[in-house]
C-alpha cells in the first residue's frame, strides 16, 4: 500500500518522474470559471462542473463526470495512506483547487493520515522533475489555522454575494500566503464599474487595439499582463468568443476555417467605444456567467469598482 498521496493541479506537473514514492491525484477543475454553488458535496457539485466544463472543452460531460468521480473516490480513500501531500502554485486556478481540497479535509476525521501541503511560488508545470524533488523535503503539515482558513474562504468563494470575499480579505489570510492575492485577481474579473468589462476582457481589448493579431499572440500578450498565470486556453477561448459573438460584437474573428489560435482577431467601434468607457459592455450585451457561487445574469449585476477596492450591487449610469 503506498504510504502518500500527493495531490496537484494537473497532468502538467511531473511528479511521477521524480522518483518520490506514492501515488499521483490531479484535481483538473477550472474553479475560476463557471458555477460553484454553495454548501454542495463533491456528488452533488460534480454533474454541475461536467456540464460546465464540458460546454467549454468539448468533451462529452458524461465522461467528465467518470473523471470527476474517480478523483473524488481516490480523495475519499486517503485514510489508506500515512501522507497526503499538498503540490499547488500561487495562482488563482490552484488556490481555489487548494481551499477547495482543504475545506473537504477540515470536515474529515484523518485519525493517523497527515495532511501537508508544499508552498511555493514557483509555477510547478514547467519545472523538471529534478527541480520538483527538493520541494519535497520543505513540505509542512496543515495547521489547524490553515484548515480553519480554508474552510472560511471556501464558503467566501461559494456565497451568492460576492461581498463575502471582501469581507474574508478583511481577515488576517497570511496562514495561506497567497490566498490574499488569488482572490483580489478574483474580484477583478466581475464586471467593471466602468465600462462592464470583467479584466482579462479588459486585457483582450487592450491587445487588440493595437492591430489585427492571432488569437495565439493575444493569449500570449494576455498572460504577461497578469502578476500570476492562472487562465488556460479553454476559459480564456471562451472570453474571446463570447466578445466576438455578443449581441453587439466588441471583437470580430472569421469563420473557424482554420485552428482557432490562427483566427486573426480584430477590435470593432463598439468594442473602441467600450474600452474608453463611453459605453458599457454588459449594458450593451447583458451577461449570463458564473463565478464561484454568483450568478451574474442580465443588466443589473454586481460591479467591481477597482479604484475603491469595492463591489457596486447596480449597474452605473450609462457612461459609467
Amino acid at each position: 500500500m503506498p504510504s502518500t498521496l500527493h495531490i496537484t493541479n494537473g497532468e502538467s506537473v511531473q511528479l511521477k518522474e521524480t522518483g518520490l514514492a506514492g501515488e499521483v491525484l490531479t484535481w483538473q477543475d477550472a474553479l475560476h470559471e463557471g458555477p460553484v454553488p454553495a454548501r454542495l458535496t463533491f456528488e452533488e457539485l460534480r454533474p454541475i462542473r461536467a456540464r460546465f466544463l464540458a460546454g467549454i472543452s468539448g468533451q462529452p460531460e458524461h465522461s467528465i463526470v467518470e473523471t470527476l468521480d474517480q478523483r473524488d473516490r481516490m480523495l475519499a480513500g486517503f485514510a489508506a495512506f500515512e501522507e497526503v501531500v499538498l503540490w499547488f502554485e500561487p495562482d488563482l486556478y490552484d488556490q481555489l483547487q487548494l481551499i477547495q481540497v482543504l475545506d473537504w479535509f477540515s470536515r474529515q476525521q484523518r485519525g493517523r493520515t497527515t495532511v501537508s501541503l508544499i508552498t511555493t511560488d514557483r509555477y510547478l508545470g514547467p519545472m523538471t522533475p529534478s527541480e520538483l524533488r527538493p520541494l519535497y523535503p520543505l513540505r509542512r503539515p496543515v495547521t489547524p489555522s490553515q484548515f480553519e482558513l480554508a474552510a472560511r474562504a471556501w464558503v467566501a468563494f461559494t456565497a451568492a454575494d460576492p461581498n463575502s470575499i471582501v469581507e474574508f480579505l478583511q481577515e488576517d489570510t497570511s496562514a495561506l500566503p497567497y490566498l490574499l492575492g488569488a482572490f483580489q485577481r478574483h474580484l477583478e474579473q466581475f464586471p467593471s464599474i466602468r465600462n462592464g468589462l470583467s479584466r482579462t476582457e479588459r486585457q483582450i481589448l487592450e491587445i487588440a487595439r493595437a492591430g489585427p493579431a492571432s488569437v495565439e499572440h493575444v493569449f500570449c500578450a494576455h498572460r504577461d499582463l497578469e502578476e500570476r498565470i492562472f487562465m488556460g486556453d479553454l476559459a480564456f477561448n471562451t472570453y474571446i468568443r463570447g466578445l466576438a459573438n455578443a449581441r453587439v460584437p466588441l471583437v470580430t474573428i472569421p469563420q473557424e476555417d482554420k485552428r482557432f489560435g490562427n483566427a486573426e482577431l480584430t477590435i470593432t467601434p463598439a468594442g473602441s467605444s467600450v474600452l474608453r468607457g463611453e459605453a458599457d459592455h454588459v449594458r450593451l450585451n447583458g451577461i449570463d456567467r458564473w463565478l464561484g457561487g454568483v450568478h451574474l445574469y442580465g443588466e443589473n449585476v454586481w460591479r467591481w469598482d477597482g479604484e475603491h477596492g469595492r463591489l457596486a450591487s447596480a449597474a452605473p449610469s450609462p457612461l459609467g
